[in-house]
């Protein structure tokens, strides 16, 4: 008897409603009782003895037996965790208009909303778990912070997609949208893409991909060979400076890099308690839903604004680390095809007691990798954030005082400094006869190397992703890389939260000698909003 597609899609879609939620061992996750969840991964991310692969193996499945799998069930073990919704796998017919849903209306979704937009996307549905959020974005009122929204009027984008305050219910009920788009807050990162994507959608997700090493390698397990569109939200990648920094470090131009020091000179204050006492609920909010997998605290006034307000709360996010480490470590991650660390230490400005300290410097050693030799990368924050100021001399000739944030590769022959964002790459090598650094994209001993990655249209990070979508190019920074990101700054949490250094021990997901660590590396996710 003939299979037809639509069918095997329908068992597809049933099965994800029902086969991952009675087989959670099964996708990598394991129940801990009564109302919580805690991530612990079945099999280890390393597979054939690499820890933590460069580029992880995929598995290819063909139309055939993807339509064998499904005539006989799709529930064996070995079946890919993820199955694409209105064609087989991801990609939009081209030229179909994409049809796209928005998880998440704060701050973050007012940039997305114009240039998803502009390249004629319909967004055919929104969530929130306040609706106040989605008027705001629909009519252009101030935001929840009271500031005023700058940008272009969003009401016409807005004006037809459905609304939702649960997104597990949009992603029952909207049958025809090709991709998901995720700017909740970091704590919703990795259930809602897993969710989504458990959907057969294709997902953009802002960054860090994770709220915990056990959460990171739930997620790099769930997209192995996966054909759907991931990309994460480090837009600073899609630059060609980001991209022609990677070609110059990879090319040996700056010699062995020993050293990379990344800041941002935000600060917070000292470290505190949670309050015990609460505020009042806004009317319209649902308190419950929006701590999500987090513990629910009484509600304060404080946790809501954006990343700056509830990052600084450790059950909701991770600071200065998560929200701009995650920029700033995406080029030494990719430039020095770094694995994972070897050892991980954390000097802050007090102890840490539920808040993120008002400041922070971070060190991670990385082993020998290929052409690469062991490197040290740090993440410096706080008001005199900065590199140490014996390598400085470089940035400073340059721009007359070391920048309020950067990334600086410290290598044998020269340095090469880019902005967090990794999009304004300048470098000096010590052969240079300017005392001063030029751009990575003119420098001289730079234009011979050849280009080694391809570059993004108008270096527009989400056209890449909506591209992709529709069967173009694959994205730049897909959720394996997001998931490598997303571990190597979350270890860095572990040794925050502990109070002490750890040895990392990336493959069975510990911190040698420290059981006591195991409860920051598997944070525990409440089911309720997750299930």
């Amino acid at each position: 008897m003939a299979v037809r597609a639509e069918d095997v899609c329908r068992k597809a879609r049933r099965f994800m409603r029902t086969g991952f939620r009675a087989g959670e061992a099964a996708a990598g996750r394991m129940a801990s009782g009564g109302d919580w969840i805690v991530t612990a991964p079945r099999r280890a991310w390393h597979l054939h003895g690499d820890p933590f692969p460069m580029n992880p193996p995929r598995r290819s499945f063909t139309r055939r037996s993807f339509l064998k799998l499904g005539a006989a069930g799709a529930v064996v073990a070995g079946f890919p965790q993820v199955v694409p919704s209105g064609t087989l796998f991801g990609a939009a017919t081209p030229g179909r208009r994409l049809n796209l849903a928005l998880i998440g209306l704060g701050n973050r979704s007012r940039a997305l909303i114009p240039a998803i937009l502009e390249e004629k996307a319909n967004i055919a549905a929104v969530c929130d778990v306040d609706p106040m959020q989605i008027n705001r974005v629909r009519s252009g009122a101030p935001g929840i912070d009271g500031k005023k929204f700058k940008g272009p009027d969003l009401s016409g984008g807005l004006a037809k997609a459905r609304e939702y305050s649960d997104y597990r219910r949009l992603l029952e009920q909207e049958r025809n949208i090709d991709a998901v788009v995720i700017a909740a807050g970091q704590r919703w990162h990795q259930p809602m893409s897993e969710a989504a994507l458990r959907a057969g959608r294709n997902v953009f997700c802002e960054k860090p991909l994770a709220h915990s090493c056990a959460e990171a390698r739930s997620i790099a397990n769930l997209v192995r060979g996966t054909r759907l569109v991931t990309q994460i939200g480090t837009q600073g990648g899609a630059t060609d400076a980001f991209r022609r920094s990677m070609e110059i470090i990879q090319a040996g131009l700056l010699g062995q890099v020993r050293e990379v020091h990344c800041w941002m000179d935000r600060t917070f204050p000292p470290s505190e308690a949670l309050a015990t006492d609460a505020d009042p609920v806004p009317p319209t909010l649902n308190w419950d839903a929006w701590c999500g997998p987090s513990p629910l605290h009484p509600f304060k006034l404080h946790y809501l604004g954006g990343c700056l307000k509830w990052g600084r709360w450790l059950d909701y996010g991770d600071g200065h680390l998560a929200d701009m480490g995650a920029h700033a470590h995406n080029l030494p991650l990719r430039a020095l095809e770094l694995g994972p660390p070897e050892r991980v230490s954390v000097r802050s400005g007090e102890p840490v007691k539920a808040s993120y300290p008002s400041s922070n410097s971070f060190r991670w050693d990385f082993a020998p990798r290929g052409k690469f030799g062991p490197v040290s990368v740090w993440w410096h924050d706080g008001p005199d954030a900065g590199p140490p100021r014996d390598l400085a001399g470089d940035v400073v000739a340059t721009y007359g005082r070391v920048p309020t944030n950067g990334c600086l590769f410290v290598g044998e022959k020269g340095v090469l400094y880019s902005d967090a964002w990794g999009q304004k790459g300048v470098m000096r090598l010590k052969s240079d006869s300017s005392p001063k650094c030029r751009g990575v994209l003119d420098h001289e001993a730079a234009k011979p190397l050849p280009v080694v990655y391809p570059r993004t249209p108008g270096q527009n990070h989400m056209k890449e992703f909506l591209d992709a979508c529709k069967g173009g190019p694959a994205t730049f920074q897909d959720f394996s890389i997001a998931a490598r990101a997303a571990e190597f700054g979350m270890t860095g949490i572990v040794a925050l939260r502990l109070g002490r250094d750890i040895e990392w021990d990336s493959a069975n997901l510990k911190a040698k000698g420290a059981p006591d660590a195991d409860r920051w590396i598997h944070l525990p996710q409440r089911r309720k909003w997750i299930s």
